[in-house]
Order: structure tokens, then sequence, then C-alpha cells
């Protein structure tokens, strides 16, 4: 699936989860817990040793799930996640080494970006969809907007991740500027550890409701 494609299925469902899954065993189940709630994109973060394995899982059981990996800082990662079947890499900054390695690997790629600057080196590496990170603690939506007018004629759109959840996800939302909503509150570390598949896939449920509301005719 190439970057425009993924961008329309971002911009169709509003968010996606973000995780750090500990156990290999739980990754099919988590998968399938988010998408009974209707979150059908997920990141799964390279911050545990089982991350590639649990990705390969759910590439290989759960093909309704758009599975990517988060957490990309190298080109050797890159290939690994590639390999192992990922739809999208993000990371969680800018390196030109990693952004170019994902471009002649033809994954579609988001780095993160939080000043100008970033934006701008992102863009020279041809990248248009960017993780804003961490996004509440660097001025939040209305940072985004005054960092991101000089690029608005480039039509750079962003994933914001940190500090987002129920309370604040509508107003990011309903921002032109924002593709899709980075989510780890709905399947936190802690929930998937203990197998509360029936609270993930309410808290999914929650948010899709609420993208229904901002989007409507988005999300199903």
């Amino acid at each position: 699936m190439n970057t425009e494609k993924i961008m329309a299925r971002m911009q169709r469902t509003g968010v996606l989860a973000v995780l750090v899954v500990d156990r290999a065993e739980d990754a099919v189940p988590l998968a399938r817990a988010l998408l009974a709630g209707g979150v059908d994109i997920m990141e799964l973060t390279l911050r545990t040793p089982v991350a590639v394995e649990a990705l390969r899982r759910i590439v290989g059981e759960v093909p309704e799930m758009l599975a990517g990996m988060g957490t990309v800082l190298t080109p050797q990662q890159v290939q690994e996640v590639q390999a192992a079947g990922a739809a999208f890499g993000v990371a969680p900054g800018t390196n030109p080494r990693v952004i170019q390695a994902a471009a002649a690997a033809g994954l579609p790629f988001a780095p993160g970006v939080v000043t100008p600057t970033d934006i701008e080196h992102a863009v020279e590496c041809g990248c248009r969809l960017l993780k804003f990170f961490p996004a509440e603690t660097s001025g939040g939506l209305k940072h985004l907007k005054y960092m991101a007018a000089p690029f608005a004629h480039l039509n750079v759109r962003f994933i914001p991740l940190g500090g987002l959840d129920l309370t604040n996800l509508e107003k990011y939302l309903g921002d032109p500027l924002i593709q899709a909503v980075g989510g780890s509150w709905l399947a936190p570390r802690e929930l998937i550890k203990q197998q509360a598949w029936q609270r993930i896939t309410d808290n999914a449920r929650q948010a899709m409701q609420l993208v229904q509301r901002v989007r409507p005719g988005g999300a199903q």
C-alpha cells in the first residue's frame, strides 16, 4: 500500500492505536480487540524484543488490520520491519539516513517533528505525512498551527501523539492539518499485559464514535 492510500485510510479511520507489546502471543487478540471497536490501523513500537514477531503474527493472521511499526531509529530496522510486513514506518524524530533508507525500500514513512526545522528536513527528504511528537507538551494544536503555516502550500499533514486522549481528541480531529491522531490510551501496556481485550474494544469504540461525530461519513 502506497503513502497516498495509507493517508486516505488514516483520514477515514481518524485514530491509530500506538502499542507496546511484551508478549508475541498477545498480538493477534490485541489486533482483533481493536478491530472489534472499529480501529483498523495500528503502530507497534520497537520498544520490546518481541515487537517484530508481534507484527509478523498480525500481518499473517489479521490482514484486515493495517499494521505499521514505530520507533524505527536505524536503516537496519527499516529493512527488518519491511521484511516482517510493516505497511508503514514511524519515527520519533527526523533522521535523514532512516528516511532515505525507507524511501529506498519503498516503505511509507512518517518521521517525527516538533520544530519548523524538523519539517524542513522531512520535506526535503520527500515526506508529507509527519508525526507531531510530543504534541501536548510542545504546545499542542496551537503550536502546530503556527509551526505548519509556512508549509501549508505543500499539503503537509500530521499525526499528533503524546498527551492525547478522549478529552482533547475532538479538538485535533477537527483541524484540517490532522490526518489521524495517535492513541496510546486505546490499549495501554498494562491493559495488554492483563489481556483486557474487552476494555480495549470499549476504548476503541468510544474513540471511533467520537471520530464519526467530528468527521461524518469517515469512520464506519
